[in-house]
């Protein structure tokens, strides 16, 4: 399986590098990532607009914004007069992106594993499909070398925290809970912890018998989560938390949203800090931690 997987990498790598050809201008970032990305391999000029989870590094700000990246319209992307669209698996409508294409416009999906090789792959897709594979290698060497340290640090430990990662989505502030394959359990799982939640997959609420069932040692949520929620007062008096251990113990760690779940070029540093709050204990000694950004 994994064979048939890298194959169906190498051919979109080969398809990324082939669009650069073919457009090789100015280009509309869907997907936070991606944006990161751009900037990282020193292509930010390129840029004529970009999505609203693109929100680092802060210049994004003064880009034109495409609306959000799974709600995405063809007709104010397409009067950009882009050369190419890169945009994050998952992006959408496909009818938007089906009409992008129809334009004429080349549309690259960048792959969203939740790993180190994950984030890697994306470096190498983006890079091809700029036309700048030698940044592309560099800043693939470098990410690669800052994951390789958060690895040798927490991927061995001998205690994993359960982690209950909580999301609180601004309609109505209903809270859901990570569940199985989603990024909040991919960088639990880098950071030395384990996803507290495994009876389901993607994003979904959280009754009190599975709170219970979780019995979560740690609770993580996003700054934005938090500040919805009116703070850890608000947080810790939802009922099914409020059951927790680790509300209980008032075990609560709070990060940028982007910077813990991108799986950009700063995962190591996402995971890092994480890290530290789960094994603080073993943290990566200071000339060895990834610098922020």
């Amino acid at each position: 399986m994994r064979g048939v997987t890298r194959f169906f990498f190498a051919a979109l790598v080969l398809f990324a590098a082939s669009a650069a050809q073919a457009a090789d201008g100015r280009i509309v970032a869907v997907g936070g990532s991606v944006t990161e990305i751009v900037y990282a391999l020193g292509e930010a000029d390129r840029l004529l607009a970009v999505d609203s989870t693109s929100l680092y590094p802060a210049a994004t700000g003064d880009l034109p914004n495409v609306g959000y990246m799974r709600q995405l319209s063809a007709e104010p992307i397409l009067a950009l007069g882009p050369d190419m669209v890169l945009a994050i698996a998952d992006s959408g409508p496909p009818a938007a992106l089906e009409q992008i294409e129809d334009a004429g416009v080349p549309v690259v999906t960048v792959p969203d594993d939740y790993t180190p090789e994950g984030v890697l792959d994306k470096i190498e897709v983006i890079a091809a499909a700029l036309g700048v594979e030698e940044k592309g290698r560099a800043l693939r060497a470098e990410v690669a070398a800052e994951l390789d340290a958060v690895k040798a640090a927490f991927g061995d430990v001998s205690t994993r925290p359960r982690v209950l990662f909580l999301l609180t989505i601004s309609q109505g502030r209903t809270t859901v809970a990570a569940g199985r394959r989603t990024s909040a359990e991919g960088i639990i799982h880098l950071a030395g912890g384990v996803n507290a939640i495994d009876g389901f997959e993607s994003y979904k609420p959280l009754s009190p018998e599975a709170a219970v069932a979780a019995a979560p040692e740690v609770l993580l949520v996003t700054w934005r989560s938090l500040d919805l929620l009116g703070g850890l007062e608000g947080l810790l008096s939802i009922p099914e938390v409020a059951l927790t251990p680790a509300a209980q113990n008032g075990r609560v760690v709070t990060m940028d949203g982007l910077l813990l779940l991108g799986f950009g070029p700063r995962t190591a540093e996402a995971a890092d800090l994480l890290g530290r709050e789960l094994h603080p204990e073993i943290a990566l000694p200071a000339e060895t931690s990834p610098a922020p950004q």
